[in-house]
C-alpha cells in the first residue's frame, strides 16, 4: 500500500504539469475550425431576435461556450444593414460577451461577430481578403467555427475580430479616441432639413453636425466634431489631411477594394462598411468592414446599372477619381503623388497575390478546411457542388455570383496591362546606414541613410520615425556626388537625420518617384520596414 502511494506522489506533478501544459486553442487559429454554441432559455430564439433587430438594438440574454469555455449572461442579437433577411436562423450574429458581466473576455475580445457568408458559395471571401488585407494594412483577423444555437448546427460561419478595444490597442496604441462605422442600421429622426440626402459614408461636408448621424455611427463617447473637421479638411483644406488621416493606408484601403472588385464599400454605389478611428496622433485610420460580398458578389459602383462579369473583370482602377461626390478618391487622386502610391499600391497587390496565382491556392486550402463541417450542414444556402464549383464558374441565375477565380484570373490580366500600371518603376539598391569608420574616435550621433536608384528617379524620400505607433516622417533625400560616375538613369542618394538620444532606434523605408510611378523598398514597409540602433552604429 505504502508503493502505491508513493508512486502516486510520484506521478501527481507530472499530472499536474500535464495539465498546466494543456494549451486553449487561440481563437483565430487558421489552421483548425473553431466551435461557438449559444444556448437560450427559449425555443424560438430566432424569432425573438428577429424582433430585437428591427424594433431596437437591446439584446437577449443566454450562454456561450467559445471552443469548450462557456460565458454566462452575455447578450445575443442578429446584425446587419439594408439587406437583413427575415426569418432566417442562419443570419449575422453579434455576441456581447461582458454585457452583464462588464469584467468578461475571451483572450482579450469583449464581443464576438460571426458572418455566415451571405451571397458567398465559395465561403472564402471574406477570409482572403483580410488575410491578403492584413499584409499592408491593420484588418481584423478571421478563421471559420461551427456554429451551434441550442444544440442545433447551423454550419460554417467567418468569426471576425470585431473593431473594439483589443483591435484598437494591438494596432494603435490605445482605444479611448473617437470609432465610426460608416452606414447605420437605423436611420435617426428628426434630422435637419438641410441635411444631404443618400451620400451615406462618402465623407462629404455638412455644416450641421446633426447630419452625420444620418451616415455614421458613433461606436465611441465622443467624436462627432472631430469626424466634421476631417471631412471639411478633405474637401476644402486638402494641404492639412495627411494631419488628420493616414493617408497612406486610406490609398491601400481603395486600392485593396479595387483590386478584389469590393464595391460593397466606399468604393462602389453606397459608401459604407469601412470604420474610421482617430488614433492618438490625431489621424483617423481607415479600417475595412464586411467583406462578403467581395470578389464581384455586389456589382454596383453607383455609375449605371449593375455590371456583368467583364465589367467587374476590367473594372477601371481609377473609378471615382473623377467623381466629386466621392471625395476620398476624388480629392486623394487629384495630387500627383498620392495617385502614383494608389496605382503602384494595386500593382503590388495584383502581383503580390493574384498575377501569380497565389490567391487562388490559399482559396483552395480555404475550402479544403471546411468541406467536411460544411458538408454536415443540413441547411446550407449553396449545395455542396455549388460550394465546390464556386471558385470557377458563376453561380446562381439571379444573383450570378463570379467564381473567383473566374473574375480575377482575367482582372489580374487586365490589371497587368492597364496603361495606369505600365510605367516601370525605379528600383532601389544598396539601402544602409553609415556606422562609425574603423578607427574614428567620435561616436556617430545622427543615422546617414544612402541608396541608390534607376529609371532616372525624381527623388527619393525617406519616412522615418523614432517610436512605434509614430506617424512617420518624411524627408526629402539629396542627391549624392557619386551619381556623375554611375550608369546613364541611376543615381544615388543620402540624407543624415539627427538621433534624439544616444539609445536611438529608427524606423525607416524609402520611396523613390520618377515620371511615371513610384516604388517602396522594402516593399513590405507596413509590416518590417528598415531598423537600426545608434547602438549598432557606434560598434
Amino acid at each position: 500500500m505504502k508503493k502505491v502511494f508513493l508512486l502516486l506522489i510520484c506521478l501527481c506533478p507530472a499530472i499536474f504539469t500535464a495539465q498546466s501544459l494543456k494549451t486553449v486553442r487561440d481563437f483565430f487559429d487558421k489552421h483548425s475550425v473553431g466551435e461557438i454554441r449559444i444556448n437560450f432559455p427559449m425555443t424560438n430564439w430566432n424569432e425573438v431576435l428577429d424582433s430585437l433587430r428591427l424594433y431596437g438594438e437591446e439584446m437577449a440574454i443566454g450562454k456561450v461556450i467559445l471552443d469548450g469555455i462557456s460565458y454566462e449572461g452575455v447578450g445575443v442579437r442578429f446584425r446587419g444593414g439594408s439587406s437583413y433577411p427575415l426569418g432566417l436562423k442562419r443570419n449575422p450574429f453579434y455576441i456581447k460577451l461582458n454585457y452583464t458581466n462588464t469584467s468578461l473576455h475571451h483572450q482579450g475580445c469583449t464581443s464576438v461577430t460571426l458572418s455566415p457568408a451571405l451571397r458567398d458559395p465559395s465561403l472564402v471571401r471574406e477570409m482572403l481578403f483580410h488575410e491578403i488585407a492584413a499584409h499592408y494594412m491593420p484588418s481584423p483577423r478571421a478563421n471559420y467555427v461551427k456554429l451551434y444555437v441550442n444544440d442545433e448546427y447551423l454550419g460554417v460561419f467567418v468569426n471576425v475580430e470585431s473593431i473594439e478595444g483589443h483591435f484598437l490597442r494591438t494596432h494603435f496604441g490605445a482605444d479611448t479616441g473617437p470609432l465610426f462605422k460608416a452606414g447605420v442600421d437605423y436611420k435617426p429622426k428628426g434630422l435637419p432639413a438641410e441635411c444631404k440626402q443618400n451620400i451615406f459614408g462618402a465623407l462629404e461636408y455638412e455644416a450641421n453636425l446633426e447630419c452625420y448621424r444620418q451616415n455614421f455611427e458613433l461606436k465611441s463617447e465622443r467624436g462627432w466634431t472631430e469626424l466634421q473637421e476631417l471631412t471639411r479638411v478633405l474637401n476644402y483644406d486638402l494641404s492639412k489631411l495627411e494631419g488628420m488621416l493616414d493617408v497612406d493606408r486610406t490609398l491601400w484601403m481603395l486600392a485593396l477594394n479595387n483590386v478584389m472588385v469590393n464595391l460593397n464599400s466606399y468604393s462602389g454605389a453606397r459608401s459604407i462598411n469601412y470604420y474610421l478611428y482617430q488614433d492618438p496622433n490625431g489621424r483617423f485610420q481607415p479600417i475595412h468592414w464586411d467583406l462578403h460580398l467581395a470578389f464581384g458578389s455586389y456589382k454596383n459602383t453607383g455609375q449605371g446599372s449593375d455590371l456583368d462579369l467583364r465589367g467587374l473583370q476590367r473594372l477601371d482602377p481609377l473609378l471615382h477619381a473623377d467623381n466629386p461626390l466621392k471625395p476620398l478618391i476624388h480629392k486623394l487622386l487629384s495630387e500627383s503623388l498620392y495617385r502614383k502610391v494608389y496605382l503602384a499600391h494595386i500593382r503590388q497587390i495584383n502581383n503580390d497575390f493574384f498575377a501569380n496565382g497565389e490567391y487562388e491556392k490559399r482559396a483552395k486550402a480555404l475550402q479544403s478546411l471546411i468541406l467536411g463541417p460544411y458538408t454536415e450542414d443540413k441547411n446550407k444556402p449553396y449545395s455542396l457542388e455549388d460550394f465546390q464549383n464556386s471558385l470557377k464558374i458563376t453561380t446562381g441565375s439571379r444573383s450570378r455570383i463570379p467564381g473567383i477565380v473566374e473574375l480575377m484570373s482575367k482582372r489580374a490580366a487586365f490589371l497587368q496591362t492597364h496603361p495606369e500600371l505600365t510605367a516601370l518603376p525605379s528600383n532601389i539598391t544598396e539601402v544602409g546606414v553609415q556606422g562609425r569608420a574603423k578607427f574614428e574616435v567620435q561616436p556617430v550621433t545622427a543615422f546617414r541613410i544612402h541608396c541608390k536608384a534607376d529609371r532616372y528617379p525624381k527623388r527619393v524620400i525617406v519616412y522615418y520615425r523614432f517610436q512605434n505607433q509614430q506617424p512617420f516622417q518624411s524627408a526629402v533625400m539629396l542627391e549624392d556626388a557619386s551619381t556623375a560616375t554611375l550608369p546613364a538613369g541611376t543615381k544615388a542618394f543620402t540624407l543624415s537625420i539627427e538621433a534624439p538620444s544616444s539609445d536611438a532606434v529608427l524606423e525607416y523605408y524609402l520611396m523613390a518617384e520618377n515620371a511615371g510611378t513610384v516604388q517602396f523598398s522594402p516593399s513590405n514597409y507596413f509590416k518590417a520596414p528598415y531598423r537600426v540602433s545608434l547602438a549598432e552604429l557606434n560598434k
